[in-house]
């Protein structure tokens, strides 16, 4: 196993571009709308190429706050050449976009970015822990990633693999757009817990 990533590595910016997976969750507000306007504010920047997006998947919460509304999560795969810090700032400066609160742990929000893999980094950092710690676990994130990239390895394990032994597997169900004037699956009204909205990935998200 390679070395843990030093600050200063995390500080700077690769010599040539990297491949990155991020994770995208909601479950306030217009939840698709936002998924979509999130990965073009991400594609639109200096350094970032968005090039492979996963469908979009429906999921129950895990952990956090009860009575939570479904989770709408999506996988993308970037080229960057940004450091990993400055790829992390520039997905909470999304989020902030989208009006994202830190309130609660794990409590509903209206957008949550996580970056799951940065090449093959690794990094015990505080601020960027790479790869995910709680990645190889969360069905959210292993379902729509091994559909997006079935050959894809995290942490040294198969995603596929890993996607199917995942406990949140099961509440994992392809995201379907709802009719005109319908509320669709995994968007709750807007500012519904909006005083809630918070905390690390994915209620517990990612």
């Amino acid at each position: 196993m390679s070395a843990a990533a030093t600050r200063e590595e995390l500080e700077a910016a690769p010599s040539r571009p990297v491949i990155a997976v991020l994770a995208l969750g909601s479950n306030l507000g217009a939840s698709a709308d936002t998924l979509g306007a999130a990965i073009a504010q991400l594609g639109a920047a200096d350094g970032v190429d968005v090039v492979a997006e996963s469908p979009r998947v429906v999921t129950a919460p895990v952990g956090g706050p009860a009575d939570q509304p479904d989770y709408l999560n999506q996988i993308i795969e970037v080229h960057t050449t940004l450091a990993p810090l400055r790829l992390l700032a520039l997905a909470h400066e999304v989020e902030q976009t989208h009006h994202r609160e830190r309130i609660v742990r794990w409590g509903p929000r209206t957008l949550d970015i996580d970056i799951i893999t940065f090449g093959s980094l690794r990094s015990e950092d505080k601020e960027l822990t790479l790869p995910h710690p709680r990645a190889a676990e969360r069905g959210f994130v292993l379902v729509p990633w091994s559909w997006m990239d079935p050959g894809a390895f995290v942490g040294g394990k198969s995603v596929f693999e890993l996607a199917e032994l995942a406990a949140d597997a099961p509440s994992v169900r392809a995201y379907q757009p709802a009719a005109v004037g319908e509320a669709a699956a995994g968007e709750a009204p807007a500012g519904a817990g909006a005083a809630a909205a918070a905390g690390e990935p994915g209620a517990e998200q990612a």
